[in-house]
Order: C-alpha cells, then sequence, then structure tokens
C-alpha cells in the first residue's frame, strides 16, 4: 500500500492528474484469464477423469426411466378409472332405464288395481242391489203368506160363526143322520 501511495504521489509529482498507468499482473506468464482457463481445463479434465459426465448421465437416464414408469403407471391407471367410469356409467343406464319400467309397470298395476276396484265396486253394488231385491221379494211373500194366513183365519172364524149360527143341534141332527146313514 505504501508503494501505491508512492506512485500516486510521483506521479501527481511528475505532473499528471492523479492517472496511474494500469499494469496487469503475471504469473508463470499466465494473466488471470490465461490462469481462469487453465483452473477450467483442470477441473474438466478432473470431472472426465472422475466419470462424472458418465454419472450425471446415469442420474438422468434413471431419472429418465423413473418418470416414464411413473407416466405409464399413470396412464394404465388413466385408462383402468375410464374403464371403471364406463362401467359405472352403464350401470347407471341400466339402472334408470330399470327405474323407468319400473315406474311404468307402476302406473300399468294402479290402472289395473283401479279398474279392477271398480269392477269389484259396481258388482257389489249389483250383488248387494240383488239381496235388496231378493229379501223385498221375501219380504213381499211373507207379508203376502201372513195376509192370506190371516184371511184364511178370517174367513175360517167366518164361516164357523156362520155354521154355528146356521148350524144349531136340530139342524145338526139331520145332517148328521144322513153322514151315517152313508157310511
Amino acid at each position: 500500500m505504501v508503494e501505491l501511495f508512492t506512485l500516486t504521489s510521483a506521479a501527481v509529482a511528475a505532473g499528471g492528474h492523479g492517472a496511474v498507468e494500469h499494469v496487469d499482473p503475471t504469473a508463470l506468464g499466465f494473466d488471470p484469464t490465461g490462469w481462469v482457463a487453465l483452473a477450467m481445463v483442470a477441473v474438466l479434465a478432473l470431472m472426465t477423469w472422475k466419470k462424472v459426465p458418465n454419472a450425471i448421465g446415469k442420474a438422468l437416464d434413471s431419472k429418465i426411466a423413473g418418470i416414464r414408469e411413473q407416466l405409464d403407471e399413470a396412464k394404465a391407471l388413466r385408462e383402468e378409472a375410464e374403464a371403471l367410469k364406463a362401467e359405472y356409467q352403464a350401470k347407471a343406464d341400466v339402472a334408470g332405464e330399470e327405474a323407468k319400467a319400473m315406474v311404468e309397470r307402476a302406473k300399468k298395476d294402479a290402472e289395473t288395481i283401479v279398474a279392477k276396484a271398480k269392477q269389484d265396486a259396481e258388482a257389489l253394488v249389483e250383488r248387494r242391489g240383488k239381496m235388496a231385491e231378493d229379501k223385498i221379494a221375501a219380504e213381499e211373500r211373507a207379508a203376502i203368506d201372513e195376509l192370506r194366513a190371516t184371511a184364511a183365519r178370517a174367513a175360517t172364524a167366518a164361516a164357523a160363526s156362520l155354521i154355528a149360527a146356521r148350524n144349531d143341534a136340530e139342524n145338526d141332527k139331520p145332517l148328521t143322520d144322513k153322514a151315517i146313514a152313508g157310511l
């Protein structure tokens, strides 16, 4: 540092405006750029001698192979997922069709049940009407029979009282004698 200061002072004293001439250092005949180039050649030679490029290539190849395996596995998983999706889509479509068919069957069954219920109700009304008519007819016959029986009893009682009134013991005697003679 002292030398630098002295060089600067000498340059100022010589009448310069503080400009110092720059001298590039050299060692063994190489300037700094040459030394950097020589160091790079040495590093590259050392890397080549230790087979670093081959190791890097192998590492990259193994990484590429791993990535390819992952891609193949992902492709297989995707195909499997698409197959499952298609299978479940088909099952969903079939289930939808079955549901529609079940709804249609249920509607038809409901219509059949309603029609049968109407028919059964009409038959029941008809049977009940017939039963009511039969019951009314039976009641009419019973009333007529009772009326005939009452009329017969009344006629018998009237005839008995007429016969009793007309036939007394004197009138009965010739009839009795006639009946006995006829036997």
